[in-house]
């Protein structure tokens, strides 16, 4: 069936074209063939292209050795829309191929659920296709691992996540006490001097107490002294007159104090200097 198709294609591009115009493009078959082989990819690309674009050469063979030397020297560009095409052909091997070498420049780019796909529809359109099977489960389980990682890495973050907000409650409850204490000491010093307060004051109340048990004690001591340097006769006379001992006390020492203020003033008159135009008397 392939042997009639491509006798009936080269009779028609015969009619269209001319027999010189076969001739040229049975020579560039021929030398992008054997560049190609040889691996000389870029005088196969300059080649092969101007089979499709020059003489519009659409045959599968062409397009995916075109495909492939784009691919060989890692052209990211065209390598990946000459394949795309390829896999709608007819020819189940080349489908499954172009779909292969998709599968693997995703891959390579790291989208690995687009790899799986176009390897998957490799082997789909050719179960035969050993290179799409192994590509096919390496990156299966290249994707399993990822997604492994992944969830591990979610848990790992939520479990830090976990660790940091059991810190933070941590922190915020020794803060927290941190507080409490302060304040429980701020309390405790305010106790502690109003108790001092407290005990300073009564001390001071239990001095002044004492002092003055002391003043009443010492003016006992020397109402009774006075007491006693009373003669019988004066005590007898202050009878007499019914005056109390201690009101004649009061009155002495009033009398006293008279005499001490009368020679402190008779002192300072004797201090003034005397005027020297005066006689002594």
């Amino acid at each position: 069936m392939n042997f009639l198709f491509g006798v009936l294609f080269s009779q028609l591009l015969i009619l269209l074209t001319g027999p010189g115009d076969i001739s040229k493009i049975n020579s560039l078959k021929s030398e992008a063939k054997e560049a190609y082989v040889k691996g000389d990819y870029k005088t196969a690309i300059e080649k092969y292209k101007s089979l499709v674009e020059t003489h519009g050469v659409k045959e599968d063979e062409v397009m995916l050795n075109l495909a492939n030397s784009y691919f060989s020297i890692q052209d990211t560009t065209n390598a990946p829309s000459s394949y795309l095409p390829l896999t709608q052909s007819s020819n189940s091997k080349i489908k499954s191929i172009a779909n292969q070498q998709l599968g693997v420049m995703a891959n390579r780019n790291g989208k690995f659920e687009e790899a799986l796909n176009y390897f998957k529809q490799a082997l789909k359109t050719a179960p035969d296709n050993e290179d799409a099977r192994y590509n096919y489960e390496m990156v299966k389980k290249k994707l399993e691992e990822q997604k492994k990682q992944e969830q591990q890495n979610k848990d790992q973050n939520k479990e830090n996540k976990d660790d940091k907000k059991e810190q933070n409650k941590d922190k915020k409850d020794q803060q927290n006490k941190d507080q409490q204490d302060k304040k429980d000491k701020e309390q405790n010093k305010d106790k502690q001097d109003q108790q001092n307060k407290e005990q300073k004051s009564k001390e001071q109340k239990e001095k002044e107490k004492k002092e003055k048990e002391q003043q009443e004690k010492e003016q006992q001591e020397k109402n009774e002294q006075n007491k006693e340097k009373l003669p019988p006769s004066v005590s007898d006379k202050l009878k007499q007159m019914q005056m109390s001992e201690e009101k004649a006390k009061m009155i002495l020492e009033a009398m006293k104090n008279q005499e001490v203020q009368y020679l402190q003033q008779n002192k300072r008159k004797a201090s003034k200097p005397r005027d020297k135009g005066k006689p002594d008397w």
